[in-house]
């Protein structure tokens, strides 16, 4: 049984063109395409990053990232983590396997 890879619209640097397209099969291939694999802590990333943009209709900046993963995992291991589960950046990869456009200004944190 051959693997299938879906076909995303992307932009030139790899994020998705519209958002709303995302889904975990999506998140998946975006993953996969960062040579990353996805686990629990990488989806809690995820789900905290897309149920924020639901809500506020903009992409969680570094900050708020690294806040719940304070929250979650002690204080001062946020940043840390955030970095150890995406390791070329919050906004190259975490942004991108989320499925969100990609920011023009950021914090990293």
């Amino acid at each position: 049984m051959q693997a299938q890879t879906i076909r995303l619209v992307t932009d030139n640097e790899g994020f998705l063109v519209d958002p709303d397209d995302w889904s975990d099969t999506v998140a998946e291939e975006l993953a996969k395409r960062e040579n990353i694999n996805l686990g629990s802590e990488h989806w809690e990333v995820l789900n905290f990053m897309r149920d924020y943009f639901l809500q506020h209709h903009i992409a969680a900046d570094a900050r708020f990232v690294i806040k719940f993963l304070n929250e979650r995992y002690g204080s001062g291991s946020g940043r840390d983590r955030l970095y150890k589960l995406f390791p070329y950046g919050y906004m190259q990869q975490a942004c991108k396997v989320a499925g969100m456009r990609r920011p023009r200004a950021w914090s990293t944190g």
